[in-house]
């Protein structure tokens, strides 16, 4: 924090009917859903900025964010008041960060403030995706801009780039397809959008046993090449685990699935003008996402307080039952319903004699052993890695790059286009899902 909580105003009114803490995406939705819906909601958030884990950085920022650690909590009293205050343990979100420049200058504060590093990239949207459907419904769109991605990319097993097809035309006209291919990937997605329309005849609709089995038994039903079936796999479908061996994998896609996720991918293609292709991006970064979330929440009422940190839940001493929080500037309000972000740990609060209610309502208060993680990298570059495109993804389906590989790895390049990092420099988020720990 900036400066001394302690030296804030008191929040008034105390009483609300959610408080919600952290203003990351998730968090900065709810608020706005129910303030539009009337419901009084105050939004904390312990940073200087929107945003939480979802916030658009400067590196300088950027790199002090990710090696903050935040400090335990101070003790806590109930001073004869009829709640016990549970104090709360602070979470990090990131196993591992390492840092490292070849261009020091790159860092400096010149340069750093021109950058604005997305903490949840590498994430693009369809442009037909709910969530675009949602920031049009409630209006956040008045906050925000987008700009389409490029082009998409899928890498083959000889390090070869594939365009992937966005429309009809573009199967045509790709010379990396035979003649072959390009006929069995028309049928394919003839017969799917057949599919989608509700075919009256029974060979224009996929039967139910298909729609239940797995996605990839599907395409090679369908004798799709490996190519074909590798860029719909992994590239518009987006799986992230190998198809290929159903027995080991770990999120096996069934048919109905990969339809529904082709419907959408073939949706965003011309959804807007102004779009070349099936993704767009936020101008500014994904931090604009949530900050337009907050702004509409505010139209409506809501008050949102920054550097403001919450340090501890109030728990009624005789049911268990949440009545509110405690801020860090020793101030205490209460709310009916309570919406925490995933920064911290509500450990369970040691009460007499609990009520089985009580013990199931503050079970749900604990945050499950997650053993999955997701490796992800930042990388900052003078020149694209395509001479002729800006903004691209590239998905590297598994095994393409190693024998090893069971997960796909995603690599986005965006440039000062979208106005997140300074004229004739790039930056690529690399992302890719680990595999589950054991034990």
């Amino acid at each position: 924090m900036s400066e001394d909580a302690s030296s804030y105003p008191p929040i008034e009114p105390t009483k609300f009917d959610l408080i919600v803490v952290g203003t990351g995406l998730p968090e900065s939705v709810i608020a706005a859903a129910a303030s539009a819906n009337g419901k009084t909601v105050l939004h904390l958030d312990p940073n200087s900025s929107y945003g939480s884990h979802y916030a658009s950085l400067s590196l300088r920022d950027l790199s002090n964010f990710l090696n903050s650690h935040p400090a335990p909590p101070p003790s806590t009293s109930s001073n004869g008041h009829d709640f016990t205050p549970v104090p709360l343990a602070p979470r990090p979100l990131y196993s591992h960060v390492e840092i490292s420049s070849f261009v020091p200058e790159i860092l400096d504060d010149e340069h750093s403030r021109k950058f604005n590093i997305d903490l949840c990239g590498p994430r693009v949207l369809f442009c037909a995706d709910k969530s675009i459907d949602l920031i049009l419904k409630s209006g956040a769109n008045q906050y925000i801009d987008f700009k389409s991605i490029d082009s998409s990319f899928v890498c083959d097993a000889s390090g070869r780039l594939t365009n992937v097809p966005d429309s009809r035309a573009a199967i045509f006209k790709d010379k990396s397809l035979g003649l072959t291919e390009k006929n069995q990937l028309m049928r394919f997605f003839k017969l799917v959008q057949q599919h989608l329309g509700g075919g009256e005849n029974e060979n224009e609709r996929i039967s139910e046993q298909d729609l239940e089995s797995p996605f990839v038994e599907f395409l090679k039903k369908m004798r799709l090449p490996p190519k074909i079936k590798s860029i719909i796999l992994y590239a518009i479908a987006m799986a992230d685990y190998d198809q290929d061996n159903v027995e080991l994998c770990e999120d096996v896609l069934k048919t109905k699935d990969g339809i529904d996720r082709l419907a959408l991918y073939n949706s965003s293609v011309g959804r807007f003008p102004n779009a070349l292709g099936a993704f767009l991006y936020p101008i500014y970064g994904h931090g604009e996402l949530p900050q337009a979330f907050c702004r509409r929440a505010a139209v409506k009422g809501c008050i949102h307080v920054l550097r403001m940190p919450m340090i501890a839940l109030l728990m009624d001493k005789c049911t268990g039952h949440y009545k509110g929080v405690r801020l860090s500037s020793g101030q205490d309000l209460f709310s009916h319903q309570l919406i925490l972000d995933p920064s911290s740990v509500v450990p369970l609060p040691v009460i007499s004699s609990p009520t089985d209610s009580s013990r199931e309502n503050r079970q749900i208060l604990g945050l499950g052993d997650e053993k999955r993680k997701v490796a992800r990298g930042i990388c900052i570059t003078r020149s694209s890695l395509r001479p002729d495109t800006s903004n691209f993804l590239v998905v590297y389906p598994p095994r393409s790059l190693y024998p090893e590989q069971v997960t796909s790895i995603r690599a986005l390049q965006i440039s000062s286009d979208l106005a997140v990092c300074p004229s004739g420099l790039y930056y690529t988020f690399v992302l890719c899902v680990m595999m589950p720990t054991k034990g």
